[in-house]
């Protein structure tokens, strides 16, 4: 059989089968024929039926390449080219799990400690920086003849709350004390144990802090030294009367006469100072009544419960002057 004869024939097979068995799978539509470039009259006849059988068998000729189906050309997605999400802890998480500096509570130990608070918030930035800050070793005070503090206390009513630092008592107004031509009411009075201020090196079992302030804002604290000996009618009053809860107020339903706290011999030591508890103010007058009040073993037992060491140290005299009463 010659060539054309094969041809001829395998043509016409091709153009016997049906539509389905003709098309390429992956085409819907049979691609656009590009236009002739001569006319099929003036073609050989051997390269036209090469044509229309490559047609019916899906192949394309080269100039065609650029109307045919463009599968190759479309976007492939490979799954190890997608990497798997990292999973993020939120902000909120972090924040609780490692809470920044500033959002600490300060405390007299650990971490958030005496000696970090001037880091814990801007506002303590003195506790750190401070150059007349207290508590202080009181030591070398010039002896003078210092007016004496005029004491202006009476009964009043009050209320007891325990801040989660220390036993505070908020009083009435009507006490004041008055001292070198100024005048300071009192505002409330707190404890501390040990006491936060030395005399010559001394520590005394606790301490009373008396605030007072000035219609200026300026403070002013009487400290009251406390070493154990015989019951104490004032610390026994407060302890009687002390809330279930911290930060809960009790009103207590007595009065509280604080002339009673104080010593019989109210010579002092004073000086310029600050807040012994953040945010360390300045500017604060520090009056240390020389003689110590006494307060039963029972007594002091009852506030080292709650607080067995809430005193700061003592912090450098840094050559500020000091003087006391003859």
């Amino acid at each position: 059989m010659t060539t054309l004869a094969r041809l001829t024939l395998a043509a016409a097979v091709a153009l016997s089968l049906p539509t389905w068995a003709n098309e390429p799978a992956a085409a819907k539509e049979e691609a656009p024929k590009a236009p002739a470039t001569k006319p099929e009259a003036a073609a050989d006849p051997l390269d036209h039926l090469r044509e229309r059988l490559a047609e019916k068998l899906g192949a394309t000729k080269a100039n065609e390449g650029a109307n045919a189906v463009r599968v190759a050309n479309r976007p492939v997605v490979e799954a190890a080219a997608t990497p798997t999400p990292r999973r993020v802890k939120p902000a909120a998480a972090d924040k609780a799990a490692a809470p920044a500096a500033h959002d600490l509570h300060w405390e007299y130990a650990g971490t958030t400690g005496p000696q970090a608070w001037g880091g814990l918030k801007p506002e303590f930035a003195l506790c750190a920086s401070g150059k007349r800050q207290s508590p202080i070793d009181i030591r070398d005070g010039i002896a003078v003849d210092l007016e004496p503090v005029k004491f202006d206390y009476r009964e009043s009513a009050f209320r007891v709350i325990d801040n989660g630092h220390t036993v505070q008592v908020n009083v009435a107004p009507g006490n004041t004390i008055e001292v070198a031509g100024r005048r300071w009411e009192l505002v409330q009075f707190h404890f501390h144990r040990p006491s936060e201020e030395r005399i010559d090196g001394r520590q005394f079992d606790m301490v009373a802090h008396l605030v007072h302030k000035d219609p200026e804002g300026r403070l002013a604290v009487v400290a009251v030294l406390l070493e154990r000996g015989s019951q104490n009618a004032i610390v026994q009053t407060v302890w009687n009367n002390l809330p279930l809860e911290k930060g809960e107020e009790f009103a207590a339903p007595v009065k509280l006469d604080l002339s009673l706290l104080l010593p019989s011999d109210r010579r002092y030591f004073t000086y310029m100072g600050s807040l012994t508890t953040p945010p360390c103010s300045e500017g604060v007058t520090w009056i240390v009544l020389k003689q110590p009040v006494q307060l039963s073993a029972q007594q002091l037992d009852i506030f080292g419960r709650l607080y067995p060491m809430n005193a700061r140290p003592v912090q450098q005299a840094s050559g500020r002057l000091i003087k006391q009463s003859q």
